[in-house]
């Protein structure tokens, strides 16, 4: 019957995924079968993490997050949990030795946003680490499967895809983010006078991670790379429509890729797989 239950758990992380994102959702869809369960764990297990923080207004946050975590250590330490996205999440993490300092960045990163609206220089870098480019060495840790000398090699590329999703969903969600929450990501940015020189100098570092990160997306196992640069390719069309918008609707509107344009992509970054062009 434990094989029901964790089905069951995993269908759950499978189900927050479809819900909240169709761009990882796609991505997903495409991995070979054996990746999806780990993936959408992982999915599921940060994205209810970062509604703790982002949406649950009306509720005693901290106290949330810190039960979270405990809740989390529990379920990795027993290897078994109540709340089905701890435990897929817990399976994964077994599975694929994926290590508690990683686990740890994330919540960390998670309780930054309960204390910070404004981050310097040191406390983005950390707050990029903790909150985008972990996710991407845990994903890392499914797609080598142990092996550890191309976990290493394709350390810093995972760590910089993280990155550039991060600062574009800063740049996409800056209005809501200002708004619902009052918080500035991007150091030394006053969001009541953000201006195309700060928009410029934003892309241009978001360009260099993307650049960083595609040298590694070729080189990923063959049953991950087409997912993941899915997902870069949603990612990097979002970011062209960001950069041909001006700085002023920015921070007015929060700019979007249609569901339409996303099926387009899907189709043209197939045949360029199937094609070997990636």
């Amino acid at each position: 019957m434990m094989e029901l239950y964790n089905k069951v758990c995993q269908e759950c992380s499978k189900h927050i995924t479809n819900r909240y994102s169709t761009s990882f959702s796609m991505g997903i869809r495409v991995f070979d079968k054996r990746f999806r369960p780990p993936i959408y764990a992982v999915y599921g297990f940060v994205r209810f993490a970062d509604e703790i923080v982002d949406t649950f207004h009306d509720y005693p946050k901290k106290t949330l997050l810190d039960r979270f975590r405990e809740d989390t250590y529990r379920a990795i330490d027993e290897r078994i949990s109540l709340n089905p996205v701890l435990h897929a999440f817990q399976e994964t993490v077994h599975q694929y030795q994926i290590e508690r300092e990683l686990i740890d960045a994330f919540l960390d990163s998670m309780e930054m946003d309960l204390h910070f609206d404004r981050y310097h220089d040191s406390l983005y870098k950390k707050y990029i680490y903790g909150s985008a480019e972990v996710v991407g060495l845990m994903c890392l840790r499914v797609f080598v499967e142990g092996d550890d000398e191309q976990y290493q090699r394709l350390k810093a590329p995972a760590c910089s895809l993280g990155s550039a999703f991060q600062k574009i969903n800063f740049l996409r969600d800056m209005k809501s983010d200002f708004d619902e929450r009052g918080r500035v990501y991007f150091p030394g940015v006053d969001y009541t006078r953000f201006c195309q020189q700060d928009k410029l100098e934003i892309e241009a570092d978001i360009k260099k991670d993307f650049d960083d990160a595609y040298k590694g997306i070729v080189q990923l196992p063959e049953g991950a790379r087409f997912g993941v640069y899915l997902a870069y390719i949603y990612y990097t069309n979002l970011f062209k429509k960001i950069r041909s918008a001006p700085a002023d609707r920015v921070t007015q509107e929060r700019i979007r890729v249609p569901n339409r344009r996303k099926a387009v992509l899907l189709f043209s970054s197939a045949l360029r797989n199937s094609l070997n062009l990636l």
